[in-house]
């Protein structure tokens, strides 16, 4: 498979087209807590050429508000408006299939419990619930399989915010919102709709927000099965950097190819300093 970093001519013709971006957080921004290389140069970099972006986390532990925070740990400054995650789209997601006053259980933290209660048009419920909502919890308990397991069992709808069965951090990986996801489906038999990346809802929202098209918004990310393939579906340009979760090693043997391939965000903060 061509697996190969991109030139910096070859990035030129890329980015040349480009008039937004949807970015990836963990393993394009950080790793845990670890802030990347070159993240606060490329923000900049796009606010001073007047690109506009948005970050689209599949991770649902952090509010958006949250994520300014760590961020700003890291040196970096960005507005929550700036900020999607899957938790939020899970929410709206929800509200376009079922009525206010629906009864929900939520395996998550509780940025989703947030997402999903904040506003009261959802109740809270236990084995009874008519809707299962399941992300990563890093306090997961067996009741809380027991409880979630005997709803969807019982016919409860079962929605998941991501199915990212890894989730990088300054340590290595550990177990994503994918691997619980992977318990509740053994234990039922039943796979869930899922909103967050590889499915385009996010991406197509997030265009939305920036007001591009598609063809010409950039979906910047880390991991092959999840950044690149939900870009390739919304019909973006796909950007991929090696300083997350995919290999080249990965790379090498996937059919699934980004348009352009970077080792980490200092390629792209070199092209907008010469476009200046």
């Amino acid at each position: 498979m061509n697996a190969t970093l991109a030139t910096a001519t070859e990035l030129k013709i890329a980015l040349d087209q480009a008039r937004g971006y949807v970015i990836d957080m963990d393993g394009v921004l950080y790793r845990g807590d670890a802030g990347l290389p070159h993240v606060c140069d490329f923000l900049e970099a796009l606010d001073r050429h007047g690109v506009p972006f948005v970050l689209a986390t599949n991770n649902s532990t952090r509010s958006s508000e949250q994520y300014v925070q760590k961020l700003a740990s890291m040196g970096v400054t960005v507005e929550a408006s700036r900020i999607l995650t899957s938790g939020q789209a899970t929410a709206a997601r929800m509200k376009e299939e079922y009525p206010r006053g629906t009864t929900v259980y939520v395996v998550g933290m509780n940025a989703l419990r947030e997402a999903i209660f904040g506003d009261g048009y959802f109740v809270p419920a236990g084995k009874d619930a008519q809707v299962v909502a399941s992300g990563a919890d890093f306090e997961l308990t067996y009741d809380n399989l027991r409880i979630a397991t005997l709803a969807i069992r019982h016919g409860a709808g079962f929605i998941a915010t991501n199915g990212d069965t890894t989730f990088p951090t300054e340590e290595g990986l550990i177990p994503g919102a994918g691997a619980i996801l992977a318990a509740l489906e053994a234990a039922t038999s039943i796979s869930p709709e899922v909103i967050g990346k590889p499915s385009t809802g996010m991406l197509i929202q997030g265009a939305s927000l920036l007001g591009t098209e598609p063809a010409a918004t950039v979906m910047l990310g880390d991991r092959l099965d999840t950044d690149i393939l939900a870009g390739r579906r919304a019909g973006f340009m796909t950007l991929m950097v090696l300083t997350g979760v995919s290999t080249l090693e990965e790379l090498a043997t996937s059919e699934l190819q980004p348009d352009v391939l970077v080792t980490d965000l200092g390629p792209l903060v070199e092209y907008y300093r010469e476009r200046a």
